[in-house]
């Protein structure tokens, strides 16, 4: 935890997080952990995800700051707060896969926040809306610049010989930072403000199987966040799968496979295709040929963004409906080989990471099934009867989806 060497409260509003805050993430995934701010050295605070491009681009200017500077006391801390997944597990797993196929050889450490204390702490008070968000902590424990990290070339050698604290053009910076950032905050705060009670109605909603209910809460929910993937799946899933209302529910699920398509998301890809190929749901009323159409478009790029020759990609997030598209259209090796290669990746990964007993147990069920079940897909695209044992009852948002 960095120390904190003066009270938030006696900080004026002109100089917001003047004073390092607290680092409270959930697990270090890569690197030493930041327990402190060591008293001569600066530090460079990262607010990153894995779906933001621009945050994307700054991971290899970052690792060239921390080889050029380290020599000079400069730590680089990446924050992930943002990741996007349906559940905490999968979002630190869906991460920890990412770090290692995208970035294996990172110099710096990267923290886990799905909670969202880390916002709490410092992008809420400086008045920071939208990542990449950089926070330099200099050799007295200020913070010393908040802003974008194309910024860093510029700020990072004013700050280590001292004059960036005294700069005017950084004060005049910073308060422009501010005043913009509270115009954002002015425009972003009735979105929170509505989500809020909102999810009060949703979470007993569905554990009643009020889906009326349940479904007029994500409708709103979506008319405040429009991305965000948890009410996106769950909207589709209310409509199809619950509400059995084909007429609206095909539109909306259209729409998430385009957009995770586009966004080329393997976590937005997993969410569509569990809509469409899992065994404990029933599609007698689908149209076959469209549902196996999508099928088809979501295994392939999922596939291809996550292939199962590598070992890195957190497999259990979609090769199990993966899998069940190639049972059911005909390819029962290859439905073996992807739920094999998931079981293989959740051995291997730590328990912590994901909810090992619940997925492997599914998983297991479905190996079985699929070996010993003889397949009775035809070639007019009639989908034949799921074979795989039914899984629980889906729960709220706030516990899984």
């Amino acid at each position: 935890m960095i120390s904190v060497t003066e009270s938030p409260s006696r900080v004026g509003a002109a100089n917001v997080l003047r004073v390092a805050r607290s680092i409270k993430a959930e697990g270090w995934l890569r690197g030493q952990p930041v327990t402190k701010c060591a008293p001569g050295k600066v530090y460079i605070v990262e607010f990153l995800a894995t779906w933001c491009g621009p945050c994307i681009a700054s991971i290899a200017n970052f690792v060239i700051l921390q080889d050029k500077y380290r020599n000079n006391g400069v730590e680089v801390a990446g924050i992930a707060a943002h990741e996007q997944a349906l559940t905490a597990d999968e979002a630190r797993a869906s991460l920890d896969a990412w770090l290692t196929k995208s970035v294996p050889n990172l110099n710096y450490a990267i923290a886990f926040d799905y909670a969202g204390e880390m916002n709490k702490l410092w992008m809420d008070p400086s008045f920071s809306v939208g990542i990449p968000t950089s926070f330099v902590v200099d050799r007295d424990g200020r913070l010393a610049f908040v802003g974008h990290p194309t910024q860093l070339d510029n700020v990072l050698p004013k700050v280590l010989n001292g004059s960036r604290a005294v700069s005017d053009e950084a004060k005049a910076l910073d308060a422009e930072r501010i005043n913009a950032g509270r115009r954002r905050k002015r425009e972003k705060s009735p979105k929170r403000a509505l989500v809020e009670p909102i999810l009060a109605r949703l979470e007993p909603a569905m554990k009643s199987k009020d889906w009326a209910a349940a479904l007029s809460a994500v409708e709103e929910a979506l008319a405040a966040m429009p991305d965000e993937v948890t009410f996106r799946g769950l909207h589709a899933e209310l409509l199809l799968h619950n509400i059995r209302d084909m007429g609206a529910g095909l539109p909306v699920l259209r729409q998430l496979v385009r957009d995770a398509i586009d966004k080329k998301s393997v976590v937005w890809m997993s969410v569509a295709i569990r809509q469409l190929f899992d065994p404990a749901k029933d599609y007698s009323g689908f149209p076959d040929a469209e549902r196996f159409a999508m099928g088809k478009d979501l295994s392939e790029h999922i596939l291809a963004a996550n292939p199962p020759q590598g070992s890195e990609g957190a497999k259990f997030l979609s090769y199990g409906a993966v899998a069940q598209y190639y049972y059911e259209t005909g390819k029962r090796d290859r439905a073996i080989e992807l739920v094999e290669l998931a079981l293989k990746w959740l051995d291997a990964a730590p328990a912590s990471d994901c909810a090992k007993r619940d997925v492997v147990q599914c998983s297991l069920q479905a190996l079985a099934s699929y070996r010993s079940e003889k397949l009775r897909y035809e070639e007019c695209c009639s989908a034949p009867q799921n074979t795989a044992p039914k899984k629980p009852e889906p729960r709220s948002p706030r516990e899984a989806a």
